[in-house]
């Protein structure tokens, strides 16, 4: 199964692409859609929705796992965040894509086994399950790939358990 790990935000939107089949997942790519600070937010918005446009026709997920919105400080960014959180989700909606979203807490606890696992855990625990060679930069393409796994043992452990079921009525 292809997987889209998003990591939504506006200046920077890190993206990554798993393949994962029984608890096996390979790295397709990765990185991040960047926007210039001097734009207005509506052009922001758009070249959001645009480079992800592209990323999802060359790579056709079939699922797509996304961090879900939580509130700090700073009101002004996390507004911003939601508006590109709306922009990602608009083009995710126009294809046959299950959305599912993520606490980050959730995506540590099923990439580190421990929901408070710092971001360096995080992105050492990603370079090992996906055999890269180095620890994926920048950190919100990591946060995306953490959140692609995440998803595919999700699925796994769903499928499992859906499995066990199965057996247990027959």
């Amino acid at each position: 199964m292809r997987i889209l790990g998003i990591d939504p935000g506006m200046a920077t939107i890190g993206f990554g692409v798993i393949e994962s089949g029984r608890q096996k997942h390979r790295l397709l790519d990765y990185g991040c859609i960047k926007t210039q600070a001097g734009l207005s937010i509506s052009e922001r918005l758009k070249q959001i929705y645009d480079d992800l446009k592209i990323i999802v026709k060359k790579w056709k997920p079939e699922e797509v796992a996304i961090e879900e919105l939580f509130f700090s400080k700073n009101v002004k960014t996390a507004i911003q965040v939601a508006q590109a959180r709306g922009a990602i989700m608009q083009q995710i909606a126009l294809g046959p894509h299950q959305v599912t979203e993520y606490k980050p807490q959730q995506v540590k606890e099923a990439v580190c086994g421990y929901g408070n696992a710092e971001k360096k855990q995080v992105q050492k625990m990603v370079q090992l399950i996906l055999e890269m060679e180095e620890i994926p930069h920048p950190d919100d393409a990591a946060d995306a790939l953490a959140l692609a796994i995440c998803h595919a043992n999700s699925l796994y452990m769903r499928e499992q358990i859906a499995q066990s079921r199965t057996v247990a009525l027959t």
